[in-house]
């Protein structure tokens, strides 16, 4: 019998947390907003049977009709996306940014083949083996467990006010984590529903898997952007709900900065190296040797060395140049 954890955070705003299985972020909180006539939820969890039973058995105890609820999609990623077409009703509505909606259909519909082949061919560009890439494709959880059919999205723009259950919540557009990431602000009560993108005891991942995007320049930015916000009550997609956003937003950018250097300093020492070499001297929370790390894990290690690659070259502190076996490697200007 599975055991869910609902906490009431604020009249009408409860807390579902969701199960990750064999995921090291172990859970997602699922956030219910109760209305008079329509409910809304959060970020669902991943579209398998553990997430699928935990969020309705919570949905049960607080007395939430999946007939009478809408859906808020934070971002793309699947512990947040995959679970949404197995609890859309006829009459639901899906918000998300309408860049994270095209990726959420791209990757789910008749052109997701072709979605997975570009990211791959932009992964093996920048150094990651390509007898990893089979290993990549069968364990991804982007593969696994995304939704079952192309959803129906409502895109939400910079500044659309979701009212519900006597709130006002405002969409914040804070791209880094992804493209269109959306946090939620009410401004009132001061309270943030942050997704991914400030998260109070672990740091998102900042990755780039596609090219024209400075994925930690944009994140940067949009911490800033809600540092100027009055929060007083942090309610994050991962681990715990905390208060002193503006003192976590700080540490969020001295670890960015502080990997921009290890980064700068393994590309003077090796000279000419590519974003695969470089994230295989980075210094990672994993124990053990690089390589034997999953392939999972050296995918987003991946993703996040060539991110902070990408802003030193936007900082003019780099130079990438494409090698005879067509690899970019980075060097120092």
């Amino acid at each position: 019998m599975i055991v869910v954890l609902v906490q009431l955070v604020l009249p009408n705003i409860y807390k579902i947390e969701i199960p990750l299985p064999k995921n090291p972020l172990k859970a997602i909180n699922s956030y219910v907003i109760k209305g008079d006539k329509r409910n809304l939820v959060i970020d669902t969890g991943m579209n398998r049977v553990e997430c699928h039973e935990a969020l309705v058995s919570g949905l049960t105890k607080i007395n939430v009709d999946l007939e009478n609820t809408d859906f808020f999609i934070t971002h793309y990623h699947i512990d947040h996306s995959g679970l949404v077409s197995s609890l859309v009703n006829p009459g639901s509505k899906v918000y998300a940014s309408e860049n994270d909606g095209k990726v959420i259909n791209s990757a789910t519909g008749s052109d997701a083949h072709q979605y997975w082949v570009q990211l791959q061919n932009y992964a093996a560009k920048h150094g990651f083996p390509v007898e990893l890439i089979e290993e990549v494709n069968v364990s991804h959880p982007g593969h696994l467990y995304k939704p079952e059919h192309i959803l129906k999205i409502t895109s939400v723009m910079e500044g659309d006010i979701i009212k519900i259950g006597g709130y006002n919540f405002r969409c914040l557009i804070t791209p880094g984590h992804t493209g269109g990431h959306v946090c939620l602000y009410e401004k009132e009560r001061k309270i943030l529903v942050s997704g991914d993108h400030v998260l109070g005891n672990i740091t998102p991942n900042i990755s780039q898997f596609s090219e024209g995007e400075d994925a930690l320049a944009n994140y940067l930015k949009s911490l800033d952007k809600v540092a100027a916000l009055e929060v007083d009550l942090v309610l994050p997609a991962h681990q715990g709900i905390f208060t002193d956003c503006k003192k976590r937003i700080r540490e969020l950018k001295e670890h960015h900065f502080s990997r921009v250097e290890e980064v700068w300093n393994i590309i003077k020492e090796h000279q000419s190296i590519n974003a695969y070499e470089t994230a295989a001297r980075m210094t990672w929370d994993m124990r053990g040797a690089w390589e034997d790390y999953p392939v999972q894990q050296k995918w987003f290690a991946h993703g996040e060395a060539i991110a902070h690659l990408e802003y030193l070259y936007g900082l003019g502190r780099l130079a990438l140049n494409s090698g005879d076996n067509g690899l970019i490697n980075w060097t120092i200007i």
